[in-house]
């Protein structure tokens, strides 16, 4: 009993900090009492399960992964607004309200969080349920994923039978920069801007993902409140703040000239929030007069949302510069005259890539149109060629890279152009993330916090120089310590032994991923006879084609590939293949795998099923060969079946596997 006397104790601190950490931004506790806390909490409930409850601080790590979102069916419709994009057409909005309603009219204005919309349902003061708009009338469950949202209040203190309300999740700011620096580091695609991000997050079927995102909410209606009743929609939000919601800011306006200029105060100072804004939303304050308005078939005729115009100031060319990224790709960015755009001071716009440059005709000396509508960045929108000067040219891409001198390509599908340097300080951090990777050389603990913390110590300017770090230096780096340095190394050392299939994808080479290095590796046995060969002995191999020789061959001979090479095989890094040559019994055969397996993993049989010359495929078509079946096999394995491709057992596929290897 008094052990769950301190469950109970314990969650109310945490639920405490947590409200007063992201909700008031005004923490008491902390982080390490918080911390430790939290993890005695964890110890008391792994050893009464029992007494584990949905609300309690330890669940917002997130739950089980789904296989989908249910679908949810509104109590309340989570209707859309009419947009309004000028004053005219908000007086015009405000005429139409008086002349439904006797007397003022007051209202109630909020900034349009530029986010994705959910409803928030509660049962006896507990979150139950939470789920996206969709259409207004059925949405998508996603209360994992809102779980692990921590302004989010699992538990109210007033229990009410039922409360619905209605917020937008959005991306904060700084939780965008650092996730697509992330994304950047890891050579995935960016997301365009914080909406889509928050999207994309609360989308995931792994709520841990969602979890990693660093999202926020702000809530700016009451949907539902059974046994409580509120004269205005002020009250409303009072009331949720009371109830420890982190609510919209807001603002009660006497008139509609009034709301007007707010209006305008909040564009002017939208750089001030932590959330991106797209507009203004106009309410009717009193509930009495909202009823009495109703709604159209598509909207409340007591709101409206004010769309904020693009606002667009021409300005001068003064310079094109090129940027490398993380990933290689050269980014023009153009450098303006100082403008004021948006409530602060452009000196840079976005120039996207050549194609962009080519189409409107930039070039430097020029004056143009400068646009910012609520994006991060800048961008040209048009050229005023009244006022180009005598002697511009076009502008063209550098054919070598300014960072580091190597040769530059432009992409398969013709999007970007790209360094091609092996050691290019621009890319260090990236080349060194995926060097280090499970995939590629596997070297544990060396993460992308501890490539940055060896980079930025200046201990690494190259993958050959993590096989020449020592302990105490890498020791003094933050949050390291002597025993931490001493298992990186270990890593390091660990990864000279690798076959030369890892190191080959640990280079990076575009277009040589995991399978095309094992190939390659098998084939030519030693990193030396691969480079020797010829364009035309690269594609004889199977799966390798014109440009894969190309990518492989410029990177193999160049002089940063040459020097990185150097430095691994001074250093004692493996540059030969020790795995078995591929047999060719399975040759053009193509299985898929489904199911839990349970006597090997799926790379394991992936690597059998590719040992014999066969290829493994994510989904089932009629040129499948083989289904292989695990346990609780999906739609994968009702396709084979309708299909008529063989469906094996583990059993038989070790059986057609081993037969393989014995013939």
């Amino acid at each position: 009993m008094e052990e769950h006397l301190e469950i109970e104790a314990l969650r109310r601190e945490l639920e405490q900090a947590n409200y007063e950490y992201y909700v008031l931004d005004n923490p008491s506790m902390s982080d390490y009492d918080f911390d430790h806390k939290l993890r005695r909490l964890e110890e008391l409930e792994a050893a009464h399960p029992e007494w584990i409850t949905p609300d309690s601080p330890t669940q917002r790590v997130g739950g089980k992964v789904a296989d989908g979102f249910q679908e949810v069916t509104h109590r309340v419709p989570l209707e859309s607004l009419q947009d309004v994009f000028s004053v005219d057409e908000l007086e015009e909005f405000d005429q139409r309200v008086r002349d439904a309603l006797p007397g003022d009219v007051e209202y109630d204005v909020e900034p349009k969080v530029d986010g994705l919309s959910v409803a928030l349902e509660y049962r006896d003061g507990r979150f139950v349920r939470g789920a996206t708009r969709g259409d207004g009338q059925v949405g998508e469950d996603v209360t994992e994923n809102l779980r692990t949202i921590p302004s989010i209040p699992l538990r109210l203190p007033e229990a009410l039978p039922s409360l619905i309300v209605r917020g937008e999740v959005f991306m904060p700011k700084k939780s965008f920069e650092r996730l697509n620096r992330e994304r950047e580091l890891n050579g995935e695609a960016l997301f365009a801007n914080p909406r889509n991000a928050a999207a994309g997050s609360m989308r995931q079927l792994d709520p841990k993902i969602a979890a990693s995102r660093g999202l926020d909410i702000r809530v700016f209606n009451i949907q539902w409140a059974e046994g409580k009743t509120f004269e205005t929609h002020a009250e409303t939000l009072e009331y949720l703040e009371q109830q420890r919601f982190k609510v919209i800011p807001h603002y009660t306006c006497k008139t509609i000239q009034e709301a007007a200029e707010r209006i305008g105060a909040l564009g002017d100072g939208r750089e001030e929030f932590s959330f991106d804004i797209d507009g203004a939303v106009v309410k009717v304050n009193s509930l009495t007069d909202r009823s009495v308005l109703g709604s159209t078939a598509k909207f409340p005729r007591w709101a409206a949302a004010f769309k904020y115009p693009p606002e667009q100031k021409p300005s001068k060319v003064v310079d094109i510069v090129i940027q490398v990224g993380r990933t290689g790709v050269l980014t023009p960015k153009a450098v303006v005259e100082p403008v004021r755009l948006a409530g602060t001071t452009v000196t840079n716009a976005t120039l996207h890539n050549q194609d962009f440059i080519t189409e409107k005709d930039i070039r430097i000396g020029d004056t143009v149109l400068v646009q910012k509508a609520g994006e991060i960045i800048p961008e040209i929108v048009a050229v005023l060629h009244q006022h180009r000067p005598e002697g511009t040219q076009p502008y063209l891409f550098p054919e070598q890279c300014p960072v580091c001198g190597a040769p530059v390509v432009r992409d398969e599908d013709g999007a970007h152009i790209r360094c091609t340097g092996a050691e290019c300080p621009a890319q260090l951090l990236r080349h060194l993330v995926h060097f280090a990777s499970r995939d590629a050389m596997d070297i544990e603990g060396l993460g992308p916090a501890v490539v940055e913390g060896l980079v930025h110590a200046g201990l690494v300017k190259g993958p050959g120089d993590l096989y020449h770090l020592n302990v105490e230096s890498v020791a003094e780096l933050e949050r390291m310590g002597k025993k931490s340095a001493e298992n990186l190394l270990a890593a390091v050392e660990r990864s000279k032994k690798n076959d030369l299939s890892k190191l080959l994808f640990a280079f990076g080479i575009r277009q040589v991923g995991q399978k095309a290095a094992k190939i390659l590796a098998i084939r030519f046995r030693t990193l030396d006879a691969l480079m020797e060969a010829t364009e035309e002995e690269l594609t004889a191999v199977p799966d390798i084609g014109g440009i894969t020789a190309q990518n492989l061959i410029g990177w193999l001979q160049s002089p940063q590939g040459l020097h990185l090479i150097e430095t691994l095989r001074e250093a004692g890094v493996n540059l030969e293949c020790h795995e078995a040559p591929v047999g060719d019994k399975l040759a053009d055969k193509t299985f898929v795998l489904t199911g839990t397996l349970e006597r090997f993993t799926r790379d394991e049989a992936k690597a059998k099923i590719e040992a014999q010359g066969g290829k493994v495929s994510g989904s089932v078509s009629k040129k499948t060969a083989y289904v292989v079946a695990g346990e609780a096999a999906g739609s994968k394995l009702r396709k084979a079946q309708e299909l008529g491709i063989p469906v094996l057992t583990e059993e038989e596929f070790l059986a057609l596997v081993d037969g393989a290897d014995e013939s």
